[in-house]
């Protein structure tokens, strides 16, 4: 029942993930609404991966926000079964900050990419949302308020002009959460961004919520 969500793009890309869903995109090429779906997982839990981002949004369009009346839209989430993370050890669970820098870094050095520096917008961006997430005991690229990844990137005070976030729920600690990101296309491409230059990671922890654990990773270079 372990989840993870991946977001990415040249300014922003979406796509969320749980067992078998599908890639979901949003971006502002287009003057269409934000739309985006994700099927309820089939089988026993297990680690789920995600799909590729493919949308693009354009840096001169200004800031788009889903209408959403204040809830996420319908379909754009997924929430955990009832028990399903009953039997794991949170116990010990935490986040060192400069140790996933270190690990995300190391491995971008592996496929000869520059290292990532730690940015307080971006892990203010990374914070909000993961706080929202366990507020709300679900996984999605939307806030609550109807905020995409782009608008609290922008809204932490970040000037991007690319930036990407993935999200995970249910790990019980970050080397898990990352071997999940690393597997999956659509999150390992996030971590190897050639021009990303800072990253924001957060955790928050909510042992009466079903998902207990709530990861946001936000990647990002200035304009």
């Amino acid at each position: 029942m372990y989840r993870v969500a991946v977001l990415a793009g040249l300014a922003i890309v979406l796509s969320a993930c749980s067992l078998n869903a599908p890639s979901m995109s949003f971006g502002q090429s287009s003057p269409e609404p934000v739309t985006a779906s994700i099927k309820p997982p089939k089988g026993p839990p297990s680690g789920a991966l995600g799909g590729e981002p493919k949308a693009e949004r354009s840096t001169a369009s200004g800031t788009r926000v889903a209408k959403l009346d204040d809830k996420v839209p319908s379909g754009t989430y997924e929430k955990a079964k009832p028990g399903a993370l009953a039997d794991r050890d949170y116990s010990t669970t935490g986040l060192d900050a400069d140790r996933a820098r270190t690990l995300i870094n190391a491995y971008r050095a592996e496929k000869g990419l520059k290292p990532l520096k730690l940015n307080t917008e971006l892990t203010t961006a990374a914070k909000d949302h993961s706080r929202d997430l366990a507020k709300w005991d679900r996984i999605s690229h939307f806030g609550s308020d109807g905020s995409n990844p782009w608008d609290r990137v922008k809204r932490a005070g970040y000037n991007a002009r690319l930036a990407a976030e993935n999200v995970g729920t249910g790990q019980s600690t970050f080397d898990e959460v990352m071997k999940g990101w690393k597997d999956s296309p659509g999150h390992n491409k996030n971590l190897l961004l050639p021009d990303a230059e800072h990253m924001g990671i957060a955790l928050v922890q909510e042992p009466k919520a079903e998902f207990k654990t709530f990861w946001t990773l936000v990647v990002g270079s200035p304009m």
